[in-house]
């Protein structure tokens, strides 16, 4: 489980295909701190280390996961949000994020607001996708690259964000321009509660 705080970037150098599953070779600072079998999120999704040397680690990526995230458009040189798993001893700075992501959104448009930045996405919506929680409501959370955001003017099949500095800096939020495919995990209490009107 983690909780949308991102704690830093990593820089892909390596991408191996074999049969349907992807090895992505990822350096990032706390690299050399990780363990084989500990979870990460990557833009959002949960990736377990299976190997790591230095500050470098490898992840791997099955098809159904390359098919649902953005992780299937990475190359050398990427830069990726990474999160390690939450102490459950520690404040809960984001939102519960579980690191499987929905579906993916595209940046439609992207605007500056005099030190901030506004961002609009669109995503794939229709009326079973709303019946599982797969929906933005108006100041709810929404993860995006695995960034833990609060959703603003959400329409049937788009919402925006608003994003500070601090966060369009240390995030791979400056690279998102216009047409960037970004990775969503809607709010799993949403999710809940429209699984519990079903049975209603």
């Amino acid at each position: 489980m983690f909780s949308g705080i991102v704690e830093a970037t990593a820089t892909v150098v390596a991408i191996e295909k074999e049969q349907d599953n992807v090895h992505f070779t990822l350096e990032c600072p706390f690299g050399d701190e990780l363990k084989i079998d500990q979870s990460i999120a990557h833009n959002g999704v949960c990736l377990t280390v299976v190997r790591h040397e230095g500050k470098q680690y490898v992840v791997t990526a099955m098809n159904e996961t390359l098919q649902r995230s953005n992780l299937g458009r990475l190359i050398v040189g990427s830069t990726v949000n990474v999160e390690r798993s939450m102490m459950m001893n520690g404040r809960l700075d984001g939102h519960i994020v579980q690191g499987h992501v929905d579906q993916t959104a595209t940046c439609i448009a992207k605007e500056s607001e005099e030190g901030s930045y506004r961002f609009t996405f669109r995503y794939a919506a229709d009326k079973a996708m709303a019946q599982r929680g797969y929906f933005c409501v108006d100041k709810g959370s929404v993860t995006v690259n695995g960034v833990s955001l609060t959703v603003c003017n959400p329409t049937d099949d788009t919402f925006q964000v608003c994003i500070i500095p601090y966060t369009y800096d240390n995030t791979n939020f400056h690279d998102i321009e216009i047409g960037t495919q970004v990775n969503l995990e809607f709010d799993i209490i949403g999710k809940y509660i429209a699984r519990l009107q079903h049975f209603a």
